[in-house]
């Protein structure tokens, strides 16, 4: 059984913490195992004063549905406190926001893809919580996909944006505390950072196994099931194809209205790609992507998480999409995306133009997988030397 950080935190409250006013980022799944929202316990610890609330893209309670939906700050309606927005007008917190705040908790559910924005709003946090000589406590929570290899390439810092902010994989295996260790020693090394640890987490775990509820890490985050495809179909937000959103199974499903279902499905067995399956899906997004317009697809049922490659599986069937449609029919689409105006959309979430190049031009895909595992060695490499769970 795992515990998470903020469990430890509650039954053990760290004496620096005591007779401050603490301030919290936060939000849906920020729950303990009995379900009780760390906004609740922390008001119930006598020795702290819970002062504000931060919520990251989706809000406190996950209730802007679709993706880049601002939403706005209020005072919260049972303990009477602000409720910052970090995904609106302000991505990073201002000195006005933190004027209360003696210590700044982060307790977030990443889901183990680098460009999942959670994490590239703790980087801002610890950019203005630096700034402003306030300390970090980062809560730990489990990467639910744990046990997938790392995956995809290495983001070049020249496409650092808000969905990446980081040289690090697509689908790179830390926890976000570890994430947040990684960003200070790399890029904040003046943040006064803590991590309060999981205890019982193991990395080649998936949080299946954890014993720990799942609450949706966002609105389109429904399952475990969706967070093992997601490092690689969410690629698909860049392209002219349906990632599922307007649907039960979002990430799992890629469909348009151009697709020739059956051509595909063939082509894709043919492939033979280990640890998954692929089925005939079509579907009506009810918004986004061809909203209320039949799309021919596919989902994605991963069948041994050992052996998927999110992000090798999302290459081939792009690949395959583009060899069995009409020419020209499959597009990349051009920015802005996620507030970035000039770079391409596929570029920044893959990492570099060098995968978009790959699809366009036709290129040898094993090339392109193996440019990934040699960035992929060089990366946990270097992790390894400050990994603190046990595989």
């Amino acid at each position: 059984m795992v515990t998470t950080g903020l469990e430890i935190l509650a039954g053990d409250l760290p004496h620096s913490l005591k007779g401050k006013r603490v301030s919290v980022l936060c939000h849906a799944p920020s729950i303990a195992r009995d379900f009780t929202h760390i906004t609740d316990i922390l008001s119930e610890i006598k020795d702290i004063r819970l002062s504000a609330i931060f919520g990251p893209q989706h809000g406190i309670f996950g209730q802007t549905q679709d993706n880049m939906i601002e939403w706005e700050g209020a005072m919260h309606p049972k303990y009477g406190i602000p409720v910052f927005s970090l995904y609106g007008q302000h991505r990073k917190p201002t000195p006005e926001m933190l004027d209360k705040t003696d210590a700044l908790l982060i307790d977030l559910q990443d889901i183990g893809a680098r460009l999942y924005t959670y994490i590239w709003t703790v980087k801002l946090c610890m950019e203005a919580c630096a700034e402003q000589n306030i300390p970090i406590w980062v809560l730990d929570r489990p990467n639910p996909i744990g046990k997938l290899s790392a995956d995809g390439p290495v983001l070049k810092e020249e496409y650092f944006t808000f969905v990446g902010g980081a040289s690090i994989p697509l689908c790179h295996r830390m926890t976000i505390g570890e994430m947040a260790l990684w960003i200070r020693d790399k890029y904040h090394p003046g943040c006064e950072l803590n991590v309060i640890w999981m205890k019982g987490w193991h990395r080649s775990s998936l949080y299946s196994e954890t014993g720990l509820p799942w609450v949706l890490p966002s609105p389109n985050m429904p399952s475990l099931q969706t967070a093992l495809v997601y490092p690689g179909t969410v690629l698909a937000e860049a392209l002219n194809l349906s990632e599922g959103r307007g649907t039960t199974i979002p990430f799992e499903l890629i469909g348009a209205p151009f697709i020739d279902v059956y051509k595909l499905k063939d082509n894709l067995d043919k492939r033979k790609i280990e640890g998954c399956a692929f089925r005939i899906h079509n579907f009506i997004p009810t918004f986004n992507k061809y909203k209320d317009e039949y799309c021919n697809g596919i989902q994605i049922h991963v069948t041994d998480p050992l052996k998927y490659r999110p992000v090798g599986v999302a290459l081939e069937l792009f690949d395959a999409i583009i060899e069995t449609s009409a020419h020209d029919a499959f597009q990349f689409i051009p920015p802005p995306y996620e507030y970035e105006t000039r770079l391409m959309p596929f570029d920044i979430l893959s990492g570099d133009s060098v995968m978009r190049q790959t699809l366009c031009k036709r290129l040898p895909l094993k090339d392109e997988k193996e440019r990934w595992l040699s960035e992929i060695e060089v990366f946990l490499a270097e992790f390894s030397q400050m990994s603190v769970y046990p595989e």
